[in-house]
């Protein structure tokens, strides 16, 4: 199998970059396991110092997750693996948020939906004059999802209603305003921000502060151009604060009425999406704002996602008009805003998903040690990396139970039957550091 990232650590710096240019780097169920597999390694080596993150190819950082693969899985009636990819896509984007060591991530190019949960919540985000920066996914009949409601939650005013309701894409400049990226640096610049940011991590200072990166940034920063938005905030502001989306897209009308050049094709854009998407975008951004951190607002989205790939059929309807048939004429049900009923923002937040976000959100790297040190403890013979292959295939994770001391205890079941652990199930308990202290099995 061939890799769709590069990792590489060197000199105190830990480079990851995805690499599926063709695809602009769009994020598939392997590629992200691949990713966990690499932050987890680096949340515990010492010699990574900072993290930077960015895409192959001038095209794109990352053009979101691959909604093919995800419309295909409901298509067949497998929920459960499109459930299971926003676990481990959610998983990816916590543990990038919360790594212990300063993260850059450079969101040149396209930069949409998935791309935004991997760029937009490091604390350190750049942009450059190639930038495109949206969570479109209203587009498709779905919501704002990857951490993407909680900074649009965070926006200034109603940019973060308007952004979600449009699936508007920004450039540069109007992504530093939404607060989706920090500084503008043109793409000329990237070799030697990137050299500089290594010696900085070379340097030896430890632990290494993120002001001190932020400095190096700076440097080869430029003033961003004017954003569009600006001009636009107190309308965007007084159309955006209505209490629903008709009173929206009506509030957008008068606008147009009063001359604002802009109103009358938004409003338009609007009666064009999803009715059940825009009303429960409008929903889970305003619910966001409610919500403590990141984490919160993932589980929150993992209710809405989960609705939506269980209930909902103009996710598959809207995937299929903008990217396979590419006809661009979806036919939504409800078709239009009136015949929306106005709970269905609460229903899909109240969704109950059939597994829950965190528990079995194990990083690929430990499930397969747990793998492996079940194999190895009850196998006659020492395991072959073919035996362990099949293994890692067939032994799934079915529950994490986590302890106040960072230690966990991994249940494993044989998908298929077929192996020495027929009938049982093993437990691998790890301590706080990810070692592993004991393995077994019950009947």
């Amino acid at each position: 199998m061939t890799s769709e990232i590069i990792a590489r650590v060197d000199d105190g710096v830990g480079h990851l970059t995805l690499d599926r240019p063709r695809a602009l780097n769009a994020l598939g169920y392997t590629m992200l396991g691949e990713i966990a597999d690499v932050l987890d390694a680096w949340r515990l080596d010492p010699t990574v110092r900072l993290v930077l993150l960015d895409g192959a190819g001038d095209r794109g950082f990352c053009a979101g997750g691959d909604v093919r693969e995800l419309r295909a899985s409901v298509v067949a009636g497998r929920q459960s693996d499109a459930r299971r990819y926003f676990r481990r896509e959610y998983a990816v984007d916590a543990a990038l948020a919360e790594l212990p060591v300063p993260v850059v991530t450079i969101m040149d190019g396209i930069t949409m939906g998935g791309g935004v949960g991997l760029g937009a919540h490091a604390p350190v985000r750049v942009v450059t004059e190639r930038s495109r920066v949206a969570m479109p996914e209203t587009r498709i009949g779905f919501t704002p999802d990857v951490g993407g409601s909680w900074l649009l939650a965070r926006a200034p005013g109603r940019l973060g209603e308007m952004l979600a309701l449009g699936a508007v894409t920004m450039d540069a400049a109007d992504a530093i305003v939404a607060g989706l990226a920090d500084h503008y640096v043109p793409s000329e610049r990237l070799p030697v921000l990137v050299a500089d940011l290594a010696a900085l991590a070379a340097a030896g200072v430890d632990p290494l502060d993120v002001e001190d990166v932020r400095e190096v940034v700076r440097r080869h920063a430029l003033p961003a151009p004017v954003s569009g938005l600006v001009a636009r905030r107190s309308v965007i502001d007084a159309v955006y604060s209505a209490p629903t989306v008709p009173e929206v897209v009506a509030r957008l009308r008068a606008a147009a009425a009063d001359g604002d050049e802009h109103a009358g094709a938004e409003a338009d854009e609007l009666e064009r999406l999803s009715p059940t998407a825009v009303t429960v975008a409008l929903a889970a951004v305003r619910s966001a704002r409610t919500l403590p951190d990141l984490r919160s607002a993932l589980e929150q989205e993992y209710r809405l996602v989960s609705w939506f790939v269980d209930t909902q059929p103009d996710l598959v309807e809207g995937i299929r008009a903008q990217v396979v048939d590419k006809d661009r004429d979806p036919s939504w049900r409800p078709a239009t805003l009136a015949e929306v009923d106005p709970g269905v923002g609460a229903t899909a937040l109240a969704y109950e998903p059939a597994e829950a976000l965190w528990d079995d959100a194990l990083s690929p790297r430990l499930a397969r040690r747990a793998v492996e040190a079940v194999a190895r403890r009850f196998s006659e013979d020492e395991p072959t990396p073919d035996d362990l292959t099949e293994l890692i295939d067939d032994l799934v994770v079915e529950l994490v139970e986590r302890h106040d001391d960072g230690g966990m205890i991994v249940h494993l079941a044989d998908s298929c039957g077929g192996h020495f652990l027929d009938g049982y199930w093993p437990a691998v308990r790890f301590d706080a550091v990810g070692d592993v202290v004991e393995v077994t099995v019950e009947s």
